[in-house]
């Protein structure tokens, strides 16, 4: 999995590319644990991610509480199959997805 940040000030964006599974989660977890200190805002664009496993649910979901203590997690552009999982995880009641 391939992440590209764009940061604006205290606005961080995050462009996911690849499969979102056990083995590929342990970047992102980073930059949730590393780098979210001063964000208020972050978005997870979706466009280009495959595929999410429960590890990367996991994670996903991590970001979300801790963003709700600062701030707003926002999810963008995900394809169809994703949004497929959110549905059937109950995700979609979780996640601010547009």
């Amino acid at each position: 999995m391939e992440i590209t940040q764009s940061p604006e000030g205290t606005t961080l964006k995050l462009y996911l590319k690849g499969r979102l599974g056990t083995n590929t989660t342990s970047e992102l977890e980073g930059i949730i644990n590393n780098k979210l200190e001063d964000i208020k805002e972050l978005f997870l664009d979706l466009k280009e991610l495959e595929y999410v496993s429960s590890a990367g649910l996991r994670v996903l979901l991590i970001a979300q509480k801790k963003m709700e203590k600062q701030g707003h997690m926002v999810i963008t552009n995900a394809n169809d199959s994703v949004m497929e999982i959110f549905r059937i995880t109950g995700f979609i009641d979780i996640l601010d997805i547009r």
